[in-house]
């Protein structure tokens, strides 16, 4: 059963690429994002006030608040370029550089296994996106995305170990994203209309499902599913999401796309399986998706 609640969760943080492209029609990405976690701050908060310190993690959570909005903002805006699929597959990449962050910044060079890995996901970009020429703009985003998607997961998994409340962890980092996502939407001119119902449903959308009912059946699943198995169930948000792509989407099916896909995916797979201490300290992590 939780391992069913875990493959939920990655299938409808699969879901989310081809929603939001949709809606990108209809929405700015920045002030989508904004709205987004304005709302899952907003449904936190009956939570959050009946804690004894509803303030603790404010300065993790300020850190952590900014790599989520570098991470989604880079990931909305990316989908205007590229397509679902892509989208969804060069965002899994995250897993490849957290061993490639945690050689750079912490000088833990990575194991064999988790070299293939890197091996494996690279072929796989450049399968999927036809190499340097047919690397485009929302490609190049996706990939910071991914970046992004990294440092909060090593950031996150620092802050659990030190015991802190996932709970206001969290809070604080949607109301953070939410402001300044808005925030800087005001500031750069950026349109802060909703355009269509559509464009509506899809934010609330992403605000009460892959954000909030996630994150509390990952919470719950997370603390008995083995770590590992945690990793692998999460390496297929991007399958789902060029499988929603490719059918609700619809958008055409490519098999370079389905194969580059696989070679990431793999990848994925592989550099997981190395990394057993990392992801014992993942049981009760919170990831922004």
């Amino acid at each position: 059963m939780h391992e069913l609640g875990l493959v939920y969760c990655a299938a409808v943080w699969g879901s989310t690429f081809y929603l939001i492209k949709d809606a990108l029609a209809s929405i700015d990405p920045v002030a989508m994002v904004g709205y987004r976690f304005a709302l899952s701050a907003l449904l936190l908060l009956p939570i959050v006030l009946r804690k004894a310190s509803p303030l603790r993690h404010f300065k993790e959570s300020a850190w952590l608040a900014l790599l989520v909005a570098i991470l989604h903002g880079t990931q909305t805006v990316g989908l205007r370029y590229t397509s679902a699929s892509n989208s969804g597959f060069i965002t899994g990449l995250f897993v490849v550089f957290v061993p490639a962050f945690l050689f750079l910044f912490l000088k833990k060079p990575p194991t064999l296994s988790q070299w293939a890995g890197v091996a494996l996901a690279v072929a796989g970009l450049w399968v999927i996106t036809g190499g340097p020429r047919g690397f485009n703009r929302g490609d190049a985003l996706s990939l910071v995305c991914a970046m992004a998607y990294a440092g909060h997961l090593l950031a996150t998994d620092l802050y659990v170990r030190a015991d802190a409340d996932m709970v206001l962890l969290a809070f604080h980092q949607f109301w953070m994203t939410g402001v300044g996502c808005l925030a800087l939407a005001a500031a750069f001119g950026l349109s802060l209309r909703v355009d269509s119902a559509r464009a509506a449903g899809v934010t609330v959308f992403l605000a009460l499902v892959p954000t909030i009912s996630a994150f509390f059946v990952q919470m719950a699943a997370q603390k008995r599913v083995a770590p590992v198995k945690v990793a692998l169930l999460f390496s297929f948000e991007p399958v789902f999401a060029a499988g929603f792509a490719w059918t609700l989407g619809g958008e055409a099916f490519r098999p370079s796309g389905a194969v580059g896909g696989a070679l990431i995916v793999a990848g994925m797979a592989v550099s997981e399986l190395s990394k057993l201490d990392l992801l014992k300290g993942r049981r009760k992590e919170v990831l922004p998706v």
